[in-house]
């Protein structure tokens, strides 16, 4: 019983009570799910917060165990103990308003500042330099490749609607494409949720890159795609 709680979502949500075996059970605004944090307004912003908060505690801790830190010596660093915590299980709770992607990517413009020789330098100019794509575009392409992965798994009907007719899709492509059908979004919630927000940038992608054989091939396109 003390392990169970209500989430009451949505703003038309009578918030009823329920009751195990006589006691109410209590309810909750926030909750963690497999690490992640869920809020009764489906937005990400604690989650956005919390990961910010945990990468620059890592980011603090190299700069004050590295003093002089060379490019290739922070990339590794960064790639390998800060940016996954920015990004685990992202396709899940990839943010959509200004403010939160500005929460998770100013840890990274801060975390490039810290590289010996790119202070002077502007944000994208020292990520290009050190070989590092935005936190932005990189979740655009997480959420490709998991698409991709999904539709070659046998997986594509629990989230996807593949078309079967040109019409059935708003862009010109011929039937036979792995292009997918559209889904109507009212709320921001819904409309940036992974299987809505990833269907028009699928079906925008060439034809070879969707068709591609294996997810490193996929990867490869794709990165040729974006450049």
């Amino acid at each position: 019983m003390a392990k169970c709680k209500i989430m009451h979502v949505g703003r038309k949500n009578p918030g009823y009570a329920y009751f195990m075996n006589g006691t109410q059970v209590g309810t909750t605004d926030e909750e963690r799910d497999i690490g992640v944090v869920i809020s009764k307004s489906l937005k990400p912003a604690s989650q956005c917060n919390i990961a910010a908060g945990r990468a620059t505690t890592v980011l603090n801790q190299i700069r004050r165990n590295f003093h002089y830190r060379d490019r290739h010596t922070f990339v590794k660093l960064y790639k390998q103990y800060v940016r996954p915590h920015l990004e685990f299980a992202g396709p899940a709770w990839a943010p959509w308003l200004k403010g939160d992607i500005e929460v998770l990517e100013k840890v990274q413009e801060k975390a490039v500042k810290m590289v010996s020789g790119l202070r002077s330098k502007e944000y994208a100019d020292r990520c290009a330099e050190l070989g590092l794509e935005t936190l932005e575009k990189r979740r655009q392409n997480q959420d490709m490749g998991l698409v991709y992965k999904l539709l070659n798994g046998g997986e594509e009907s629990k989230l996807f609607t593949l078309a079967d007719r040109p019409r059935a899709v708003r862009t010109r492509q011929a039937a036979g494409t792995k292009s997918l059908v559209g889904k109507f979004a009212r709320t921001d919630q819904r409309k940036f949720s992974f299987s809505v927000r990833t269907v028009e940038k699928w079906n925008g992608l060439p034809e070879n890159t969707k068709q591609a054989a294996t997810q490193d091939g996929f990867k490869r396109s794709l990165k040729q795609t974006r450049q």
